[in-house]
Order: structure tokens, then C-alpha cells, then sequence
């Protein structure tokens, strides 16, 4: 048993106003992308690409539609789960030193992949367990991640040029943090 594997996961945490900024520690970074490319995969296809985004211009823009979708998003809730959600940040986006874009090939090993031939959604869900191998990994290196989960596919395809048939699965804000919270906030703020 690996006590410190149990802390790591008890510690992580979905980070939203917890980033410090400041520029990325590439050896750190490497070290979690590494971690994250380790991760199973079925048929040993490893259909996750990952762009690490730190322009500021393209952040900005990802920043304006996540919160045009969490304007759309709070418009259609009564009156109680407005008043819980308002307060809740939703992302980090401009905040952590980067953003992580992770993608999944539905093609990745070609057609007649073991596992996937009945069971294609498992790329997808290799593409997950590589996106929580990277929050665990940043999680060690002291590090958060926030995962953005208010944008609408399409867009972030378009904004940063991935072409089809890879899908965008993930936007995580990555990067240094003053701490990572006790209480989980939606578990804080329910």
C-alpha cells in the first residue's frame, strides 16, 4: 500500500480561484504530461493529443465564451439553484498558467481495434483516464486543475484548429496554487 497515493488522491481537487499564475515549470510540466501519457488505453491506442495553451489572446477569447455559456447556463434555473450557483466560480481560465486542451481520436489504431470494435466509447474513456492521470500527477507537483466543462465543442474546435475526427474532450486550467481546498466547492456551496 502507497500511503502517498491515497493522500494525492484524497487532496486533488477541481481548482477554480485557487491559481497563482506566473509562468509554467516546464520539468513539472513534462513530468505531468508523462504521467498522463502512462495511462491504460484500449488496444494500447492512446488516443488523447494534448495543446498546451498559454497564449494570452486565446485564453481570453476561451474566457468570453465560457462565461456567454454560463450566462446561458443560469438563465434557466429557478430561482434556489440561481441563488447557489451565482456565487460558484466556473473556471480558472485567465487565472492558471495554462490551459490544457485534450483531445480523443476516435481513428487512433485504426479500425479493428481489441476492445474498441465492441465498445468504441472506451477511446473516449482512455482519453479520461489519461486526463486523470495528469490531475493526479499535477496534484503530487503541488499543482491544480480546474476542468472546464461550459463551452460548446464547435467553438473550441474552431479557436484552436482541430481538425475532425478529433474530439475535444477537456480545456483544464493547470498550474501552481496558493492552496487546494479542504471541502470540494460544489460540496461547500451546495
Amino acid at each position: 500500500m502507497s500511503p502517498d497515493l491515497y493522500d494525492v488522491i484524497a487532496r486533488r481537487r477541481d481548482v477554480r480561484t485557487e491559481f497563482v499564475g506566473g509562468p509554467l515549470d516546464e520539468d513539472v510540466l513534462w513530468r505531468v504530461l508523462g504521467a498522463a501519457h502512462r495511462a491504460p488505453s484500449v488496444g494500447l491506442t492512446q488516443p488523447w493529443d494534448f495543446v498546451v495553451v498559454q497564449d494570452r489572446a486565446v485564453r481570453t477569447r476561451f474566457a468570453a465564451h465560457v462565461e456567454q455559456q454560463r450566462r446561458a447556463f443560469a438563465a434557466g434555473l429557478d430561482a434556489e439553484r440561481a441563488r447557489r450557483f451565482g456565487p460558484i466560480a466556473v473556471q480558472g481560465i485567465l487565472d492558471a498558467a495554462a490551459g490544457i486542451v485534450v483531445t480523443s481520436d476516435p481513428e487512433r489504431g485504426g479500425p479493428q481495434v481489441l476492445g474498441a470494435a465492441t465498445i468504441p466509447d472506451t477511446l473516449l474513456y482512455s482519453t479520461c483516464l489519461a486526463v486523470q492521470n495528469l490531475w493526479l500527477a499535477a496534484t503530487a507537483e503541488g499543482w491544480g486543475v480546474g476542468w472546464v466543462s461550459f463551452y460548446r465543442e464547435p467553438f473550441l474546435r474552431g479557436l484552436l484548429g482541430i481538425p475532425a475526427p478529433l474530439r475535444p474532450v477537456a480545456w483544464l486550467c493547470v498550474g501552481p496554487v496558493s492552496h487546494l481546498e479542504e471541502v470540494p466547492d460544489l460540496e461547500r456551496h451546495a
